[in-house]
C-alpha cells in the first residue's frame, strides 16, 4: 500500500475520532458523582492472549473526558475496526459500580476475513459520597 495513502487514512480516522469526542456529552455531565476512572485493557485473539499484562492502562481525566469509550484495534493490519464499549462502560458508571469488566470483538477486517481480536477491559471507578 502507498505510504501516503496510509497516512491519509490514519489522518481521516483521527479526525473522525476527534469529531465524535467533541460531539459527545461530557462524562461528568452524565455521571456527576464520578471522581476517577481507570480502564485496564488487553487484547487477545481467539487462539489466546497477546500479552499476559494489561496492554494499556487508561486513566480518564473525568473533568474533561467525553462520555465516549471507543478503543482502536491493537492489530496494525486491521482495517475499519475498533471497540466501542461506550454503552457498557456508561451503564456500569450510571449504576455506581466501582469495578466492572467486559469484552468486545473487533468489528474490522484483515484481508478478506474478520479481524478476530477481542478486547477485554476492567474498569475501576470512584464516586463522591
Amino acid at each position: 500500500m502507498n505510504p501516503h495513502r496510509r497516512q491519509g487514512e490514519a489522518a481521516q480516522r483521527f479526525a473522525e475520532r476527534r469529531r465524535r469526542e467533541d460531539e459527545a456529552p461530557r462524562l461528568l455531565q452524565e455521571v456527576p458523582r464520578l471522581r476517577s476512572l481507570r480502564l485496564d485493557i488487553d487484547e487477545h485473539t481467539r487462539e489466546g492472549v497477546v500479552s499476559s499484562e494489561p496492554a494499556h492502562i487508561r486513566r480518564i481525566v473525568v473533568e474533561h473526558a467525553p462520555a465516549l469509550f471507543f478503543l482502536p484495534c491493537g492489530d496494525t493490519r486491521c482495517r475499519d475496526g475498533g471497540h466501542d464499549v461506550t454503552r457498557a462502560v456508561m451503564a456500569a458508571l450510571r449504576d455506581g459500580k466501582t469495578q466492572f469488566e467486559g469484552e468486545d470483538a473487533c468489528s474490522g477486517t484483515q484481508g478478506s476475513g474478520h479481524c478476530g481480536r477481542i478486547l477485554h477491559y476492567i474498569g475501576m471507578a470512584t464516586f463522591a459520597e
